[in-house]
């Protein structure tokens, strides 16, 4: 027999998952609606802590721009950084500029280079809209969350729960030693396909980003 008490916290605990759950679907449902009528578009990844006087800040900064004039909206997290260079090339460029904006306690405020702007709660629903409305992806250096956003999209491709798309890698020096773990560890142990290191494209040159993007998306 329940206690009282016990019964009563467990109600409460109920309803606040329900809410929790209505929390959800809006945010879902916002998303949707807001973002339903971009353009083709490529989401960006990078460090949040990057300083605009930095080299990583004005080449991400051509390269958005360069996606632009080649006709792609530009997705990023909509903060500050490698997310703020991405939008500041693509919107002075008069292209379309969209912010996923992330509420955190620390380090994350918008940046105002955007003019389609979508704020979230939850970290998965992010997720979710970066890889719907993407035709590609652009990983830029960056810590844990860049790192979980090119996961997702390279384990959504591998088990064919999403169509493949282009994935770049900029930055050969960054990204180089984790693609080496990647063939010595996972491919070497049979964790992974040898082709499966074929789902992405290093590089350092924003034309040949592009150029890669081009290649396989046809706007």
């Amino acid at each position: 027999m329940i206690h009282r008490s016990k019964q009563y916290m467990i109600d409460d605990l109920s309803m606040q998952e329900s809410w929790r759950l209505f929390k959800i679907m809006a945010e879902i449902v916002d998303g949707f609606e807001t973002l339903s009528d971009i353009g083709p578009a490529v989401s960006m990844f990078g460090s949040a802590r990057v300083k605009p006087d930095h080299p990583l800040y004005k080449q991400t900064e051509q390269l958005a721009k360069m996606l632009s004039q080649a006709g792609f909206s530009v997705i990023t997290g909509g903060g500050p950084g490698l997310m703020e260079a991405g939008n500041k090339g693509a919107f002075e460029n008069g292209g379309e500029s969209i912010g996923l904006h992330i509420h955190l306690p620390m380090e994350q405020h918008n940046n105002p280079f955007m003019n389609v702007r979508c704020d979230f709660r939850y970290f998965f629903i992010r997720k979710l809209m970066f890889i719907k409305y993407a035709m590609a992806y652009v990983a830029l250096p960056g810590g844990y969350g860049t790192l979980d956003e090119l996961a997702e999209a390279l384990v959504l491709i591998q088990t064919h729960r999403i169509k493949p798309f282009p994935i770049v890698l900029m930055g050969s020096e960054f990204w180089g030693g984790l693609v080496d773990w990647f063939r010595d560890q996972l491919v070497a142990n049979e964790f992974c396909n040898e082709e499966d290191l074929d789902l992405f494209k290093i590089t350092d040159d924003p034309k040949e980003a592009v150029s890669y993007i081009k290649k396989h998306i046809i706007v």
